[in-house]
């Protein structure tokens, strides 16, 4: 372990190569079978509530009607992840060509919301566990051996293939001494 800045990070961070690859997994990481979705922080509940009417024309009406029944989000401040339909994927999953992508993600890109998407899934497969200090641990699941493969066999390690969502969350400065410990 190592820490930048207040962070704590685990090596398996630094080790790590890492770049997806749809094609094997089809998104896999939003349909992940569980009781909850992607966790939140509690200003990204605004967020949600602010994107949804861009958002809305991607979804099925299965997610539609998981939202009508359960609400964009579940839990409490300091505890809220996005709803799941049927404890499986992310109520925020857009099929597309059989493959799930996030409709944030999608609505953003096509230039009609102006938040991306919850900051844990643009920080997968690293999760932050808040313990009085984020500590930031690589999250090794099956689904993602097609990720591992590609970025072995293109040299992709797992904090460059993350650089953006990390300079979303910490800044460009500790990105660079990140980067400085990783390579150093």
């Amino acid at each position: 372990m190592f820490l930048v800045g207040s962070a704590m990070i685990d090596d398996g961070v630094k080790q790590a190569e890492f770049s997806c690859d749809l094609s094997v997994c089809w998104g896999a990481c939003c349909c992940l079978a569980g009781a909850r979705g992607a966790p939140l922080e509690d200003h990204e509940v605004a967020e949600i509530e602010r994107a949804f009417p861009a958002v809305r024309p991607y979804l099925s009406e299965r997610s539609i009607g998981a939202i009508r029944t359960g609400g964009l989000v579940e839990g409490t401040p300091g505890d809220y992840a996005t709803q799941c339909v049927d404890n499986n994927e992310c109520v925020f999953v857009s099929f597309d060509g059989g493959i799930a992508t996030c409709a944030f993600e999608r609505a953003y890109l096509g230039g009609n919301a102006h938040w991306r998407k919850p900051l844990s899934c643009h920080l997968f497969p690293i999760r932050i566990r808040r313990v009085g200090q984020d500590f930031l641990r690589y999250d090794e699941i099956p689904e993602c051996h097609g990720a591992r493969a590609r970025g072995r066999a293109e040299h992709v390690p797992l904090y460059a293939f993350l650089r953006e969502s990390l300079i979303r969350k910490y800044g460009e400065e500790w990105y660079q001494r990140f980067v400085d410990h990783c390579t150093g």
